[in-house]
Formats: structure tokens, C-alpha cells, sequence
């Protein structure tokens, strides 16, 4: 006998079909709401059950759902009920509800808001009635279901709740809820606790303080306390980081990672150090696109002008009235590539797992979710996956910028050579993001063009290279790459734009909703994509850098300097290398 799979119909198209089928005498369903069926996946006649196999069964046999059903599709409300009755209050649910429960946390915002999910969640806590009858013994069963749904919730979203008021309010309101039951229901109190816990309350009760002649004051020392979980982090303003480009002139600029708080002192004194020219000669000025200059003063929050659609960040010196000339051939330059070249490779690669890897950290799963369901792509709920993706872009740029400011033939095959072995070590240290980035960067048009460069890289570089670029193939849906990553242990950073790639294409490829019911199958597919930040990040990464080096090192691939413009990297490309 093949696997069920459970799929949640409409009552529409149910009773058009039992009315066809009335001659037979076979009972029609007496509710009014998407029900309950399972389908035998041997029968090929059913077009659920063949779209089923072919698009969630695993045939590794590793999926998670493969053993017996799945939900394909169905209301939020039935999603949501049927979730609830499957949940068990042992400490380990099986792979079935687990799976589903964490694919409903994970994509709810698809199809409902958060609001929904909070009301749904309360009636659900103090409905009278359990399926439709008075079943007193299943009451408190039923509230803690709720309690470990929303236990689960909190902890896959962690701080995402505190920015959204209605996520407060249900967590309060369903607290006093908890408050109000304990003394009816004393099974409530490990729920009682582990929300105390969730919420920061630092003072603990016994039962009986929950009693009708003591609870309220119960209710009133807990909520004097400090609630350290439900404190607002804090505007964006004060801590969110992000990127700040500092032009030097039109095309080419300081990467500088700040909080979006940061002044004009604080961003000037690190691109000053980057450019290697005294902070008291400088002066950051805000120009907007129409020509309007704005010098900004040391105490001036830099980062919110520059954030402004209208203009940019521009470092001036004061006793000239253009930009610093990047694109010298002078002692600077030389300067920029002496430094890098007499830097560890290995600890060089290291540095950059540090800092992509702090990014990588930082990103919720949700965000894949936005950034996949959002036309815009971006925003407050995608911060620090932008933050990653933009890295990504600037690694590779900073790869040609270093390359095509080194006029000298000999340095520059040197920082060719640099830039593979990197490449190598950030393959070893599992860094595929930026693995990604500095190959794609050495296959840029304008740094690939540099024949007479290529031509003096020893033999065995070349094939090192040649085996790195295989793994970068995008042939057979990047299988080279797939296989590798694959047989990698955490902790790992993926190529995030081909993580989002893979999710998009199951979003685009599959219809969200099927005859007005949540397409479920679909969003466990895109849950279980998602789920692979999860697999990446099973172990913390804990590299280290000689002390002596660190800072240095630190401050290196922190703030990088690139060219943003392909036509400025092809104008250095042919000055250092002419056409022959």
C-alpha cells in the first residue's frame, strides 16, 4: 500500500461532486468548511496525488514527509485547526507535525497576516466548545497546544516579534489568559513558566498566587517587572547597520559598514585611513544629483543624508575643489597593492569568512520569504540578507578594482595569484559566497581581458584556477556546485543569489493559491529551501586571526575600496593594457 497524502477540499466543489454521485446513496458532508481526505498515491487517476509525487517526494528518501501525508492545500483557519490537532504534548513531536508546524511558521505571512494569526490563535485558546462538543477534559489539552504553537513560534522568530505591535499585544493578552486558567488548570503551569521565561519576568509564583483572591495582584507585580523581551530594540536609526558608500569620485567608492546612527566624523576618519590621507584635509560633503554641495559638519548624522534618494556621499579635500583621483598611476596606488600583497592569504580568507559569516548569521529565515514574495525585494524585513547580497557584489568588484589599479605587469600577476589562492582558501574554509564572488570577479571582461597578465600565471595556478571556475559552472543547474556544498559540513555560508534563485523558481513556478485554498504544497517546498540556512548554520564558526593581524586584517576587508563603474574598470583595463 503506497503513502497517504492528506489534502484539505473545498465544500464547493465537494458537494458538486456528492451530487453527481446522489444515486449511489452516499452521504454528504453535513459542514460547511474545507474537510478533511486522504488519497491513495497509487491511484494515477487522481491529479492531487501524481502532482504530489512528483513535486514533494524526495527520492533520496531524506524528505522529512515522505513517510505518510502531507497538507496540499486548504483555508488558513483548517490549516491552522488541523495543525492543532496533530500537535502532541510530548517533548518530541514526529517528523510529520514537526515538519508541517515549522513549514506553517515559516510561510503564515504568505496568506495571512500576523493580526489573523494572533485572533485565530485566542479564539482558538478560549473556545468553550472543542469539535463542535462540551469536552471538558480536552480543554486544557486544546490550551496547551495553543501555548506550545505559540512557544515555537517566539522561538523561530526570536526578536522579529518585537517589531510588530500586534505580536505585544496577543503575547500580554494571552499571558493574562494563562494567568486567568492556572488555578482552574494547574497542568497550565510549565506553560505559565516557560512564558515567564520567554517574556524576561525575573520574579516566579507558586499556584496559589493565581488564585481568584490573589491573582490580580499577581498580574500587577508581573507586569511592573521589567518585560526584557517585549523592550523595543530600539528606531533603525540607532542600531541597523548597512553599507555606506563614500564616493572618492563618480565611479569609485569606500565601502564603509556603520550604524545607520553614525556621524560625519565617525565616517570620515575610517574612509581617511582607507585612502591613506589625513582626516584633517578631508571633508565630507553630501552633493546631490542636481549639483547642490552640502559640507557636513563632524557631529552631523552622515548616513541619513546620504541615504536620501536625491544625492550622495562624497570625501573632498579641502584645498581643492574636486574629488581625489583614484585612478593615478602614483605611489598610492603601488601603495594599495604592496599592502594586500604582504598580507596571509590564509588569514586574509579567514577575515572574510569573519565578516561574511557575521552577515550570514544575522539573516532571519523569514527574510528569504519577503525578499521572494516582495515585488520590491527589499526593506526593513530583507536588512541583512541586502547587506550579504551586496557584499557579495562588492567582493567581486573589489577583485578587479585591486587588479586594474596595479600598473606594474610583475605585482599584478602577483595579485592574480593572490586572488586565486584565496579563492582556495575560502573554498576550505567553506565561505561559497565570497568563493563565488572573487572568481566571478577574476572572470570579469575587463580583468580576464589582461593577456599579457594571464600569460605570465605559472601552470599550476592556472589549473588550480581552472578547478575553482569548474564549481562556479552553471550547467546541469549548478550540479558541480550542488554536489560540493552538499558534502560539506557546517558551518558553511552558501551562494545566497542561488539560494534565492531556487526559491523564486518555486514561487514562480507554482500557483500560491488553488481554488481561493492556500496552496500548501507549494510553501512546504519553499520552507524546506529555506530551511537550508538552518542545515548551513547547525555550527558556529569560531575562526581566529593572529592578534597582531587581526585588527589590521579586520579593518581591511571591512572597508573595501572599489570602482562601481564597468566602464571606468574597462577604461583601467585598457590604459595598463592596451589593445595590441
Amino acid at each position: 500500500m503506497g503513502s497517504s497524502r492528506l489534502r484539505v477540499f473545498d465544500p464547493q466543489l465537494e458537494r458538486k461532486e456528492s451530487a453527481a454521485l446522489s444515486d449511489r446513496e452516499l452521504p454528504l458532508p453535513t459542514f460547511d468548511v474545507p474537510y478533511f481526505k486522504y488519497i491513495d498515491e497509487e491511484d494515477e487517476d487522481d491529479e492531487w496525488s501524481s502532482r504530489s509525487q512528483s513535486s514533494t517526494e524526495d527520492d533520496s528518501g531524506d524528505s522529512l514527509l515522505s513517510d505518510r501525508y502531507v497538507v496540499v492545500s486548504g483555508t488558513p483557519e483548517k490549516i491552522l485547526e488541523h495543525l492543532l490537532n496533530d500537535l502532541h504534548l510530548e517533548e518530541v513531536q514526529d517528523k510529520e507535525t514537526e515538519t508541517l508546524l515549522d513549514d506553517f511558521l515559516l510561510t503564515y505571512t504568505v496568506f495571512m497576516t500576523t493580526d489573523d494569526l494572533c485572533q485565530a490563535l485566542l479564539r482558538h485558546y478560549s473556545a468553550k466548545k472543542y469539535q463542535g462538543k462540551e469536552e471538558n477534559s480536552d480543554v486544557p489539552c486544546r490550551k496547551r497546544k495553543v501555548l506550545h504553537l505559540v512557544s515555537q513560534w517566539i522561538a523561530l522568530y526570536k526578536d522579529w516579534l518585537h517589531e510588530d505591535e500586534h505580536s505585544k499585544m496577543f503575547l500580554k493578552t494571552i499571558y493574562r489568559n494563562v494567568l486567568d486558567d492556572v488555578y482552574e488548570y494547574p497542568i497550565l503551569e510549565k506553560e505559565l513558566k516557560e512564558f515567564q521565561k520567554i517574556l524576561g519576568m525575573h520574579r516566579r509564583h507558586t499556584v496559589d498566587e493565581y488564585s481568584p483572591q490573589r491573582k490580580n495582584k499577581a498580574l500587577f507585580h508581573q507586569f511592573s517587572l521589567k518585560e526584557n523581551w517585549l523592550q523595543h530594540r530600539g528606531t533603525v536609526t540607532e542600531t541597523e547597520e548597512i553599507f555606506c558608500h563614500v564616493y572618492i569620485m563618480e565611479h569609485s567608492y569606500v565601502s564603509v559598514k556603520a550604524k545607520v546612527s553614525s556621524t560625519a566624523h565617525e565616517i570620515l576618519k575610517v574612509v581617511a585611513e582607507k585612502i591613506q590621507h589625513a582626516e584633517e584635509d578631508l571633508a565630507l560633503v553630501a552633493v546631490t544629483f542636481s549639483g547642490e554641495k552640502h559640507e557636513l559638519q563632524p557631529n552631523d548624522s552622515a548616513i541619513s543624508k546620504s541615504l536620501e534618494a536625491s544625492g550622495r556621499l562624497y570625501v573632498y579635500r579641502k584645498d581643492l575643489a574636486d574629488t581625489l583621483n583614484p585612478f593615478a598611476e602614483n605611489e598610492e596606488s603601488q601603495q594599495r597593492s604592496m599592502r594586500i600583497l604582504g598580507m596571509n592569504t590564509w588569514d586574509l580568507a579567514l577575515e572574510l569568512m569573519n565578516f561574511d559569516w557575521s552577515l550570514f548569521n544575522s539573516i532571519h529565515e523569514q527574510e528569504l520569504i519577503y525578499f521572494t514574495f516582495s515585488r520590491q525585494g527589499s526593506g526593513e524585513h530583507t536588512a541583512n540578507l541586502s547587506l550579504l547580497l551586496q557584499r557579495c557584489n562588492e567582493i567581486q568588484l573589489w577583485v578587479a578594482t585591486e587588479i586594474l589599479l596595479c600598473a606594474q605587469l610583475g605585482k599584478r600577476v602577483q595579485l592574480v595569484k593572490k586572488f586565486i589562492k584565496i579563492a582556495a582558501h575560502c573554498k576550505a574554509q567553506r565561505n561559497l559566497n565570497s568563493f563565488f564572488a572573487i572568481v566571478m570577479g577574476l572572470n570579469t571582461a575587463s580583468v580576464s581581458r589582461l593577456s599579457q597578465t594571464w600569460e605570465k600565471i605559472p601552470g599550476k595556478f592556472k589549473k588550480l584556477f581552472s578547478e575553482l571556475e569548474s564549481l562556479t559552472d552553471p550547467s546541469l543547474n549548478h550540479k558541480a556546485y550542488r554536489d560540493a556544498f552538499k558534502k560539506m559540513k557546517p558551518p558553511k555560508i552558501p551562494f545566497m543569489p542561488l539560494l534565492l534563485k531556487d526559491v523564486t523558481f518555486i514561487h514562480e513556478g507554482n500557483k500560491t493559491f488553488l481554488d481561493n485554498l492556500v496552496n500548501f504544497e507549494k510553501l512546504h517546498m519553499i520552507a524546506d529551501t529555506v530551511r537550508t540556512l538552518r542545515h548551513c548554520r547547525a555550527n558556529q564558526f569560531g575562526g581566529d586571526v593572529s592578534p597582531k593581524e587581526h585588527q589590521e586584517l579586520k579593518a581591511y576587508v571591512t572597508h573595501l575600496y572599489v570602482i562601481d563603474s564597468q566602464q571606468a574598470l574597462f577604461e583601467l583595463s585598457h590604459r595598463i593594457e592596451p589593445r595590441a
